[in-house]
Parts: structure tokens; C-alpha cells; sequence
């Protein structure tokens, strides 16, 4: 293993590492050992102090992990809220338009993920004219001057996703939200292959609003994702979907109304989940104290040596060439492979498989050469021996 690399140091604060080659980052991250801590620290409190727990941490701690994520963001605090997925978080957002104007249309992309273009399309009942951008030519990425094209003065909406799920091509945001602008558009980006692995700056690029969350490379597990609105915007829009923890005083349990907050709070919706934010702030703390810029640039050279890597095995590769506009896992094309990806796990090395991408191979800051070597070499392996064909009739199951 390369000793050189100064960020190897942070390979024991994640116990799968030494159980495993874990390179599926962008699916769900790995646990820091700080988690099980946490976690228990909430149980302790559950515990102990039963209901009391609420007033000693509980209730604030939502906003702390919120507010540590938009430091890693690039935006304000008190701009971002905690929801159970992406899907609430987009719901959150979406509930704040009507589409019964004549300013009723969406623009969205065919490579966004599926649950952000089924929400989208959800809308067409209630008046919301779909405006669907296809794939670029190379079927992996999608033109940034056509989604500007697209956005003209019926655009209500722009839902586009920072880096794409299949290929981890990289969309530049910034055209598009000046485009939006100038008509009166609201951008709504899709950072949750992004947050943790790319340096971000959603203020500074002017971005309305984004969904994400911990799941992936911010290694904070499930049920910790997040919305970001411009406090610009926020004092502005009022959504329909709430709950009482979006009141200015909830515990006044008011029967008078609702009486949104003025900051991001007034995206909040009910109880929050305690048990998910002590698991994810760990690795939220984690990526913060190592840098998304160090992050950044060893990502790059990691999925570098991926591409390098695969070529050099006679592999397909179903990601932008350059490093410039490629996010951090490389999607490698291989025959059965949804196979081979069992077959590899059978050999404790873990990544994933996605249709119409391939195996999605992420390392992360704490991984190494050697790891994404041997993981190469294993795909190679594995077809030429053809030890995948024992799991060609596995039923499809999640991972």
C-alpha cells in the first residue's frame, strides 16, 4: 500500500476497510467507527433520560448536522433542513409551485435519477408542461447548452442532477442557473452524487435550491438527506406540504394556523430522525476535518487509474475520459454484470451494478492504488474464468 498518501492515515476510523476492498462509496458510504458511538450515545440518552432527552440535545440536533452540511455546501447556516430521502426533500420544494399558470413548465434530464423525473412527472395532472432533455451524443453525459436552450420565459422549473448516477459525468450548473435567472426560472440541483466528493459552492453559483444527502460521500448512512433553499427565496415561498416543526413556536402546539419560520426551518415537516443524525454526523465531521478540495484531487487521481486500469484489462468504460468532468466512481463496462458484481463480492471486494452503466467502482479518500488494482485485476479475472456464470441466474436483489 502506498504510504505516501497522507489521507491513508484516516483508513482505521473505517473498520470495513479491514474486512474488506469496499469501493461502492457512491451507493453508501462507509461507516465511520465513530458511528456505533453516537448511535449509542442516543440510545444511552432514550435510555436514561427518556423524554427529557428531547429538551437536553435531541430536538437541536437536526440543526447541527444540518448546519455542518451547508458549510460543506458553501452556504449560509440555517439554509439547510434534514429529511428522510430526496424524494421528501424534492416533495418539500415542489410543493412551494403551482403549475396552473402560463408559467408552468419543467425542465428536467432523461440522466437525472429515476425518483427525481418520477416526482417531476407527477406534476403533469396538475397543469406541469414536461420538457425532457436528452442524453449528449456520447449517451453518458448531457449537453449543458442544451438544457440552457431548453429554459425560455414558460420555464417554472429546472431539475438537473450535479454529477449523473450512471456514468459520473459532471453537469457545470452555473450556465443554466444564469439562463434561469434571466427568465425567471428556479433551479432546483440534485447534489447527492456530489456533496462529500467535489468541492461545492451553491451560493457563490447561485443555485434556488438543492436536495441530497449522507448516504453516499458524506458516509452519514440513510435517513439523513437534506434541502438547501436561497434565504432569498425562502422568505418568499410557502409550501403546501408542513408540519409543526416548520412553526416559528411549535410547542405552542397552535390550532390558529401555520406560522412558518422565516429561515430554512419553514422546509422542516415533523419529528425529526434522532437515531439517523447521530449515525450521520460522524462522517459528515470526517469529511469536513479532511477537506473536499484533498478529497477532490485524490478522487481524481484514484478513478484516473481506474480508467487507466480497466483499459489496459480490455474493459470497457462508460465515464467521461477526462477528469475534469467526471465525479467519483467510473462506471466500467462488462458483459453479465450484475454477475460479475456478485462474483466480486463473493471475493469481499464491493461495488455496484447499474443497467445501461455497468459496475460503479468508487473509491474514497481512505482507499488505495492498490485496492483499485486489485479490483480491476479481479473483473478481469473473474470473466476470463468465466467464475461469474454461477451467478448469472441469482435473482436481482439491492446493492
Amino acid at each position: 500500500m502506498t504510504q505516501s498518501d497522507p489521507l491513508l492515515a484516516y483508513r482505521d476510523r473505517f473498520p470495513i476497510t479491514g474486512k474488506c476492498n469496499y469501493l461502492n462509496n457512491n451507493s453508501l458510504g462507509a461507516m465511520p467507527a465513530a458511528a456505533r458511538a453516537s448511535v449509542q450515545r442516543f440510545l444511552d440518552a432514550w435510555d436514561v433520560r427518556g423524554v427529557r432527552a428531547w429538551g437536553d440535545a435531541w430536538w437541536t440536533l437536526q440543526e447541527q448536522v444540518a448546519d455542518r452540511i451547508a458549510a460543506l455546501l458553501g452556504v449560509r447556516p440555517g439554509t439547510v433542513t434534514m429529511h428522510q430521502n430526496v424524494a421528501v426533500a424534492l416533495e418539500m420544494i415542489l410543493s412551494c409551485f403551482r403549475f396552473d399558470g402560463e408559467r408552468n413548465e419543467v425542465v428536467y434530464l432523461d440522466r437525472n435519477f429515476p425518483s427525481d423525473q418520477y416526482i417531476h412527472e407527477a406534476r403533469r395532472p396538475h397543469g406541469a408542461r414536461l420538457v425532457r432533455v436528452p442524453a449528449a451524443g456520447d449517451g453518458i453525459s448531457t449537453d449543458v447548452q442544451q438544457v440552457v436552450d431548453a429554459i425560455d420565459d414558460a420555464t417554472l422549473l429546472v431539475a438537473v442532477d450535479h454529477v449523473m448516477f450512471r456514468s459520473a459525468a459532471i453537469l457545470d450548473p452555473r450556465p443554466i442557473v444564469d439562463k434561469a435567472r434571466q427568465v425567471g426560472a428556479f433551479v432546483i440541483l440534485d447534489v447527492f452524487h456530489s456533496a462529500g466528493v467535489l468541492p461545492l459552492q451553491l451560493a457563490e453559483w447561485g443555485v434556488h435550491a438543492a436536495v441530497g444527502g449522507a448516504l453516499k460521500w458524506l458516509c452519514g448512512g440513510p435517513g439523513n438527506g437534506f434541502l438547501y433553499v436561497d434565504p432569498v427565496e425562502t422568505v418568499h415561498l410557502r409550501p403546501a406540504f408542513t408540519g409543526w416543526a416548520a412553526h416559528k413556536q411549535p410547542f405552542l402546539f397552535s390550532a390558529a394556523g401555520q406560522d412558518l419560520r422565516d429561515d430554512g426551518g419553514r422546509f422542516a415537516t415533523g419529528t425529526p430522525n434522532v437515531a439517523a443524525l447521530h449515525a450521520g454526523l460522524p462522517g459528515v465531521d470526517l469529511v469536513a476535518e479532511v477537506g473536499p478540495p484533498a478529497i477532490r484531487a485524490k478522487s481524481q487521481r484514484l478513478t484516473a487509474l481506474l480508467v487507466e486500469e480497466a483499459r489496459r484489462a480490455g474493459l470497457g468504460v462508460n465515464s467521461p475520459a477526462e477528469a475534469a468532468r467526471r465525479g467519483g466512481h467510473v462506471a466500467i463496462d462488462v458483459p453479465h454484470g450484475h454477475a460479475v458484481c456478485q462474483a466480486l463480492s463473493a471475493r469481499e471486494i464491493v461495488v455496484d451494478y447499474r443497467p445501461d452503466a455497468g459496475l460503479r467502482v468508487a473509491p474514497h479518500f481512505f482507499n488505495s492504488e492498490d485496492e483499485v488494482r486489485a479490483c480491476v485485476r479481479a473483473v478481469r479475472e473473474i470473466l476470463d474464468s468465466r467464475e461469474h456464470e454461477r451467478f448469472l441466474q441469482q435473482e436481482r436483489k439491492p446493492g
